[in-house]
């Protein structure tokens, strides 16, 4: 799989914009608070960074662990109101414990909490970039989480490794850097398979990945399926994405210099422009079932859905919601704002756009979903 990328690993540019996403699993000793010692090591080589002209954003997970650790919740609690009490007070020994450590380098920080509804909305989604980029032209180094203490499940991102993602998209970054407690992706399970193997290169979108994804930590959200697919996220803005191990010698510093430790998925597809990004990012309302001939027009015409192609329609949605278009197979091929609530597309789906007013008693538009409000996944 991966010789005939050998050459791109050596030769590798990690580029001067990097997000370095953080897991709970390293992050906590296995819940007994936070690993102050590694987190030490791990800043001394972000300041490293700093110094060499490479800007970072860390995404640091650890607040909902470190809050179990201070109130000696043995399990992790299954409520959201439990779980949002332990994210509040963990959040405030996670972030003192990168900013007197940030500050031992003469850098400061900064704390940034995001939730699903900070990028559903356009205007917040440029605010949020904006703030951002700020922060890094000042020279600070941003601390991003989800902000736990206020979302519900409904609106969470569900892991960190997919905000570091949809924060690569945000702020361009050049790569996005995934330390975890594995040596990166493996062939196999090494638990069930001792001839299992480092993927040392290969791209964000090869298929065979899929099956060598494994589950996460019992402290962690994320396991290596979130992390293939916080990849694939990253591409679409041109990121590649490294996932390594955390406890690695000097795993950042390295990375710096051109080394590659661990996994190296790479961009692979045409590179969205910004308003494509974040309809990538945003969390579908509803879904939508298209024929064999809409996915063609889609996938490879680049025109707009048609009322006729589409086959049926799943979920509760309003008129300018993003919803997933799925082929027969239940596969996503595309994303987009549809013009539509769900009652009036299950009343005109299959039917010809000229046939709108007729069915709906009023002349709507005669695309379910727009070219210029779809994007194709």
């Amino acid at each position: 799989m991966t010789n005939q990328f050998d050459e791109k690993r050596r030769t590798f540019d990690a580029g001067k914009i990097w997000v370095i996403k953080i897991g709970s699993s390293l992050l906590t000793k296995d819940g007994e608070g936070l690993a102050t010692d590694l987190v030490s090591d791990w800043v001394g080589q972000v300041a490293e960074l700093k110094r060499s002209g490479i800007q970072v954003v860390l995404v640091s997970s650890g607040a909902v662990a470190e809050g179990m650790s201070r109130l000696k919740m043995k399990k992790r609690p299954v409520s959201v109101q439990l779980l949002q009490a332990a994210a509040a007070v963990g959040q405030m020994g996670l972030i003192q414990a990168y900013e007197s450590k940030f500050q031992n380098y003469g850098l400061h920080t900064a704390q940034v909490l995001l939730t699903h509804d900070d990028l559903r909305s356009r205007e917040r989604y440029i605010n949020a970039r904006g703030t951002l980029n700020n922060l890094l032209e000042l020279g600070v180094i941003p601390v991003v989480n989800e902000n736990d203490t206020v979302v519900t499940d409904e609106i969470r991102f569900g892991d960190n490794d997919r905000l570091a993602a949809l924060v690569s998209n945000l702020i361009g970054a050049n790569t996005l850097l995934l330390l975890t407690d594995q040596v990166g992706v493996l062939s196999a399970d090494p638990k069930g398979n001792e001839n299992a193997q480092l993927i040392e290169v290969t791209t964000a979108n090869d298929s065979d990945l899929d099956a060598m994804a494994g589950e996460g930590s019992a402290m962690g959200r994320g396991g290596m399926v979130t992390k293939i697919s916080a990849a694939r996220i990253a591409s679409r803005s041109g990121a590649n994405t490294v996932i390594a191990s955390g406890i690695a010698p000097q795993v950042i510093s390295r990375l710096g210099k051109g080394e590659v430790c661990g996994t190296l998925l790479l961009a692979d597809k045409e590179v969205l422009v910004s308003r494509k990004q974040w309809l990538a990012a945003l969390t579908a309302s509803g879904e939508i079932t298209l024929d064999a001939g809409a996915v063609q027009v889609l996938q490879k015409e680049g025109r707009s859905l048609l009322p006729v192609g589409v086959k049926s329609v799943k979920g509760r949605f309003t008129r300018g919601e993003l919803v997933s278009c799925v082929n027969t197979s239940g596969v996503e091929i595309a994303r987009g704002l549809i013009n539509y609530s769900h009652t009036e597309t299950s009343l005109i789906c299959g039917r010809s756009s000229s046939e709108i007013e007729t069915i709906l008693g009023y002349a709507g538009e005669e695309e379910m979903i727009h070219r210029d409000n779809l994007v194709v996944v």
